[in-house]
């Protein structure tokens, strides 16, 4: 099983390797997540989700369900 950002520990890093959708979200590739990309979990909310990342060099935040959807190489 290929881990995704949804499985990040605080500080861990990964590169984006790709999307399990077949039609990633348009609004995810224009916040800079795309495959090559180098991303950082920096935070979790209270209650899970969302979760909050640096994605080359912004921050962003994305619902659980999302990032489960990004597959990842870890660092």
């Amino acid at each position: 099983m290929v881990p995704t950002l949804s499985e990040l520990s605080y500080g861990q890093k990964a590169i984006i390797k790709e999307f399990t959708t077949n039609l990633p979200n348009v609004k995810l590739l224009e916040m800079g997540c795309l495959p090559g990309n180098e991303v950082e979990l920096v935070q979790v909310a209270p209650l899970k989700d969302p979760i909050y990342f640096i994605i080359n060099g912004a921050h962003i935040a994305l619902r659980k369900s999302v990032a489960q959807q990004i597959e990842i190489d870890l660092l």
